[in-house]
């Protein structure tokens, strides 16, 4: 289990590289690129990155190839503006949860569409 101090730097990293993403990135280029969360190493030297890129298929490729190509610059803007003993090694990884997660909602409501809308069995009281 994380300690409080290991979740208070997984927040700062979050919020400085989704910045620093949101600043050197054309959205129009690369698709809106979101940080949805980060799994950080026990000595916080490494940090796997989820990220969600929103766009067509050519954008998403892109982003993520861009991402890659960029993660040193990345990495020297979060250690501008967190300041740690050391910047953590950022991995960048494609989080399709959140596109599974409405895949599923979508079905569920295909499935409430399909069935009959009843209100159960009903009961009627003996005489």
């Amino acid at each position: 289990m994380p300690n409080v101090r290991h979740e208070r730097v997984r927040e700062l990293l979050k919020r400085a590289i989704g910045e620093a993403i949101r600043r050197e990135f054309n959205v129009s280029d690369v698709g809106l690129i979101t940080v949805n969360d980060i799994e950080m190493g026990g000595d916080l030297k490494s940090a796997i990155v989820f990220i969600t890129i929103l766009g067509h298929a050519d954008q998403q490729k892109y982003g993520l190839q861009v991402l890659e190509q960029n993660r040193i610059r990345i990495q020297g803007l979060v250690a501008k503006s967190v300041i740690l003993k050391y910047t953590p090694t950022l991995k960048f990884i494609v989080d399709d949860s959140i596109v599974r997660g409405n895949r599923v909602l979508q079905i569920l409501d295909e499935l409430e569409k399909d069935s009959p809308t009843t209100s159960g069995p009903t009961l009627e009281p003996k005489p």
